[in-house]
């Protein structure tokens, strides 16, 4: 699925999350493109496709884990990436650092990153990070499907 944003549109976008300068933007936004572009040249210049991000799905074994010495090493609290734990991070050893993914069976449309790793024999499964080593027990072990943004 695609979406059309114009330049205004996106100009605005990207001054609210602190991408571009203001003032920059008002510039940009109020730029005479009918001086230097053909009319229908103006109407490509000013419309930007959105693309969705690709994603691959994979099934996989998935488990659990939390920030207790017994299942880390001994800084429990930081990730491999130099992280700390939080909501929404994952352990992959095949995956890049800063990879997102989702377990739509799981957890529906929530998005987790790669941001830690675990011990080598693992080299095949996604561990989510939970704040309470009882929680983690129980999650199990599961086989999920996995979407890998690309």
């Amino acid at each position: 699925m695609t979406q059309e944003l114009t330049m205004n549109t996106l100009f605005s976008l990207l001054t609210l999350i602190g991408v571009i300068n203001p003032t920059l933007s008002l510039v940009a936004r109020n730029f005479p493109y009918e001086q230097i572009l053909p009319k229908q040249e103006i109407a490509q210049a000013q419309t930007i496709e959105v693309l969705q991000p690709k994603t691959q799905k994979l099934w996989t074994v998935v488990t659990a884990y939390s920030s207790t010495p017994q299942q880390t090493d001994d800084t429990p609290f930081i990730t491999a990436q130099g992280t700390c734990v939080r909501d929404g991070i994952v352990a992959a050893n095949f995956l890049p650092f800063g990879t997102k993914i989702k377990l739509p069976e799981l957890y529906g449309d929530k998005v987790f990153t790669v941001e830690d790793r675990m011990h080598q024999r693992f080299s095949d499964r996604i561990d989510v990070w939970l704040p309470d080593e009882t929680l983690a027990k129980n999650f199990g072990k599961r086989h999920t499907l996995v979407e890998i943004e690309l």
